[in-house]
């Protein structure tokens, strides 16, 4: 906790030092406006700080509106970078354009007979230096404009209802009796201080009326303890489907105690698949659902936690499909190999804030929809929540409707 404590105030430190040294530095003189707007960048590059550090130690009545301030500052913050640095190299183009130019206007000469002029007043500064002022005052406000706007956008987005994507899956071997089995999907709902209330029973409402055959939550479903998030996961009592509602954890659920969660989930109707497997079936037809712990668990410390697919699937018949349920896209690699027909996953957000989808691919074989990884499909779903600031901007919460056909 000390170790990323340290990486997230370097990161802060950082990221509003350039901030600083373009919004304030760049645009005012020394002085008394100078001070203050640098006291506001020290307390504003605090907020987001003091919110991650504070999720063990804070009441969660304080939490919750310091996560709102904290994390909303730093999703402005973000693109405000990402702004500035869009637009350092019209800054350099008309910087050297303004060098060009004489620093003030040479004085006309006198008429002929004419009394010499007396010397001007010296200006009151450099002509240069109102045009640098000007330079960067306007760049500092577009660059604000565009923050704000796309930081607008993407609260609305991620606050808004879920889409629902319908996607069609051919599995090899599946029984026809079982075309058009619904799996509805979910993950990374992030269960917070920000996040739950109306907007999850909402999810749950949309849930069921896709009327699923199976419910998948495939992990990241809390931030929180039992106790501080009993309501908010109280919807999950009302999910409806024919086979039941299936839950994997992930890595989210060891930062908290894992194990209460997991006794409270099973009490509110969610079987929880830890390296273990069911059979659906309907008709004559069946298929294997298997369910993994996510890839972090073993490094818990928890006993018996530990993704174990080789104990998910021993002794089950090879003829009959297998879906897995594994939080992290990345298990898929351990799922091709043991012949996996389809993996459903989340954990990615599906970047949450653009561009950060680009970084993920350097530790995910995906970052959202379906894909083909050698014989075994995989499905990434971009989440319903959301974690660190309250915005997804290109990629929207979704529901997704698998729907299975004989391949």
């Amino acid at each position: 906790m000390i170790a990323f404590g340290a990486v997230v105030a370097l990161a802060m430190v950082l990221l509003h030092g350039w901030l600083w040294f373009r919004l304030v530095r760049s645009t005012t003189r020394p002085g008394r406006v100078r001070r203050w707007l640098t006291v506001l960048a020290v307390v504003l590059a605090l907020l987001p700080t003091a919110a991650v550090l504070g999720r063990r130690s804070l009441p969660f009545a304080v939490q919750a509106p310091l996560d709102w301030v904290g994390y909303t500052w730093l999703g402005v913050a973000f693109y405000a970078f990402l702004a500035l640095l869009v637009l350092e190299p019209v800054r350099w183009v008309l910087r050297a354009v303004q060098r060009r130019r004489p620093a003030a206007v040479e004085a006309a000469p006198a008429a002929p007979g004419a009394e010499p002029a007396s010397a001007p007043e010296p200006a009151a500064e450099p002509v240069d230096v109102s045009r640098r002022l000007f330079l960067a005052r306007s760049l500092a406000v577009t660059a604000g404009a565009a923050a704000v706007g796309t930081a607008g956008y993407g609260l609305w987005a991620a606050n808004s209802a879920p889409v629902v994507r319908r996607v069609p899956i051919a599995l090899a071997g599946l029984d026809p009796a079982l075309a058009g089995y619904r799996i509805v999907t979910f993950s990374d709902g992030h269960l917070s201080a920000t996040y739950g209330g109306r907007r999850f029973e909402r999810l749950v409402e949309m849930v069921n009326a896709q009327s699923p055959d199976a419910v998948a939550v495939v992990g990241d479903l809390v931030d929180g303890e039992v106790s501080e998030l009993r309501r908010d996961a109280a919807p999950l009592g009302d999910l409806v489907s024919r086979d039941g509602a299936y839950f994997v954890t992930g890595n989210h659920e060891y930062f908290v105690d894992t194990d209460a969660w997991l006794t409270h989930l099973d009490g509110l109707g969610l079987q929880v698949l830890r390296n273990e497997r069911v059979s659906l079936r309907r008709g004559a037809g069946a298929f294997d659902l298997a369910g993994i712990d996510d890839r972090t668990a073993a490094a818990s410390g928890l006993p018996g936690h530990g993704a174990d697919l080789d104990a998910a699937l021993d002794g089950r018949d090879d003829s009959v499909p297998v879906v897995l349920l594994a939080h992290q896209p990345v298990q898929v690699e351990q799922a091709r190999r043991a012949g996996v027909d389809l993996q459903l996953s989340g954990h990615t957000h599906g970047g949450q804030l653009w561009p950060f989808d680009y970084a993920v691919t350097l530790d995910q074989p995906a970052v959202e929809g379906l894909s083909r990884q050698g014989d075994t499909q995989l499905y990434v779903t971009s989440g319903a929540g959301y974690w660190g600031p309250p915005m997804r901007v290109g990629a929207r919460p979704e529901i997704t409707v698998i729907e299975l056909q004989p391949g």
